[in-house]
């Protein structure tokens, strides 16, 4: 029993049959992977704008969530929003994602970047001077007014509204202090006004809108600017949303808000972009003073096109595997799937032929010998046929020979006896001829 079972693994038949089916799933695997997209990094560097600032406290939130999937999160202090769209758009820089204020990004900036959503929204802040009458912007003409470091994105959006209220460096004496020192200066009475975009949350807006002697400047015309300017939106800041006791503010302030937008390369890895929309709802999902729980993230309000991965997650949700696995379980089984189309369309059938090919390579060579002792039995038959006994009988043996030496599987033995059978009945017959 085993002498038979080492010749049936040891045939060449079967290795034959065995390396032949390998090579076709192999191939088939092989066409397979090349539509496997390659495993996501596990880092990817993010520019958070300048240190200290709202954007880099955000990031330090999603660095925490990223590394609890098993992605780091590295950040990258910058002089503020055009810098952070110069390292993204260029593509040696590593930059792969940042939080982009809404505004500052020109149509150039969409040909190799995308959105996935506005997180929340950061208010115009126009904080000046408690005794200035100052009721629209084009009031601060004359002034002495801070519009934030250049390169920032409050800079590019204050520079953008003082322009359409026919304010600038001519006319009005602006500086470019960093929005912490722009406060304290306009505490200590050395500015007239500053300018600060930022959500509500933000350190510097509460202790601004708590401060004795400044005021807030309230945007009447805010609906005005809400449609010359599409992404700023008209807000209304409720009264008592700082301090319900106090009431502070003690009215209700109309405000224009452009988003923050959570920007990336077109090149990332897609399951990148549900790993971070995840992350995205998670933290700034819940309600704040401008907006209900679950407005954000959003589709709306972004200056770059929106990803298409990012609008399905925000219409469908995560994917299944997503929504019920580890992330990077999820990577790799979502991987796998592509590997199991050779599995279906290649593996099966040939798991199936296999066994018929190995079957006709060894019945093969019974049949040729098999062909030839009809084609013997034929010219027997044949009238005036000039074989006579001693060549017949001189073929048959070679026949017999032949047949001695074929080496076949138990299974197969049947096949074998019954040529040997058919042989001693020719040779029977040759016997009695005269």
């Amino acid at each position: 029993m085993a002498r038979w079972i080492w010749s049936r693994w040891t045939s060449l038949d079967f290795w034959v049959t065995f390396i032949g089916a390998l090579a076709l799933v192999a191939g088939a695997f092989w066409v397979a992977s090349h539509f496997i997209a390659p495993a996501p990094p596990s880092r990817i560097v993010m520019t958070v704008g300048q240190e200290g600032g709202a954007y880099e406290s955000l990031a330090k939130d999603m660095q925490t969530a990223l590394a609890q999937n098993g992605i780091k999160l590295e950040l990258r202090t910058t002089h503020g929003a055009q810098e952070d769209l110069r390292l993204l758009n260029d593509r040696h820089s590593g930059v792969t994602l940042a939080v982009v204020q809404g505004g500052v990004a020109t149509d150039a900036d969409g040909e190799d970047l995308m959105s996935l959503a506005s997180l929340y929204r950061e208010p115009v802040w126009v904080f000046y001077r408690q005794g200035l009458k100052v009721e629209r912007l084009s009031a601060l003409k004359g002034r002495s007014l801070s519009i934030g470091p250049k390169g920032s994105g409050v800079h590019a959006l204050a520079a953008q509204l003082l322009a359409a209220n026919g304010v600038d460096a001519h006319n009005t004496r602006l500086a470019e202090w960093p929005s912490e020192e722009a406060a304290q200066k306009l505490i200590n009475k050395q500015l007239d006004a500053i300018m600060v975009v930022g959500a509500p949350e933000s350190n510097l807006v509460g202790k601004l809108i708590r401060q004795p002697g400044v005021r807030l400047l309230d945007f009447a015309q805010a609906e005005a600017y809400s449609r010359q300017f599409p992404f700023l939106a008209h807000i209304v800041l409720p009264m008592g949303s700082f301090d319900l006791a106090r009431n502070i503010p003690d009215h209700d302030v109309m405000l224009v808000a452009p988003t923050a937008n959570l920007v990336v390369r077109d090149d990332i890895h897609p399951a990148l972009i549900d790993l971070l929309m995840a992350v995205a709802t998670d933290l700034t999902g819940d309600a704040s003073m401008l907006h209900h729980e679950g407005e954000f993230p959003s589709p709306n309000g972004v200056d770059i096109p929106l990803s298409d991965d990012a609008a399905r997650y925000m219409k469908n949700g995560p994917s299944f595997l997503h929504r019920y696995l580890p992330f990077w379980i999820a990577v790799w089984a979502d991987r796998l799937v592509v590997l199991l189309i050779p599995l279906v369309a290649v593996l099966l059938p040939v798991m199936r032929l296999a066994p018929s090919v190995y079957a006709w390579r060894i019945k093969s060579r019974i049949y040729r010998w098999y062909g030839r002792l009809k084609q013997l039995e034929y010219e027997l038959d044949l009238e005036g046929s000039q074989l006579d006994k001693a060549q017949a009988m001189s073929r048959l043996d070679d026949i017999e020979r032949g047949v001695s030496h074929i080496r076949t599987p138990l299974a197969f033995s049947e096949n074998l006896y019954n040529l040997r059978a058919h042989i001693e009945l020719v040779r029977h017959r040759l016997s009695k001829m005269a």
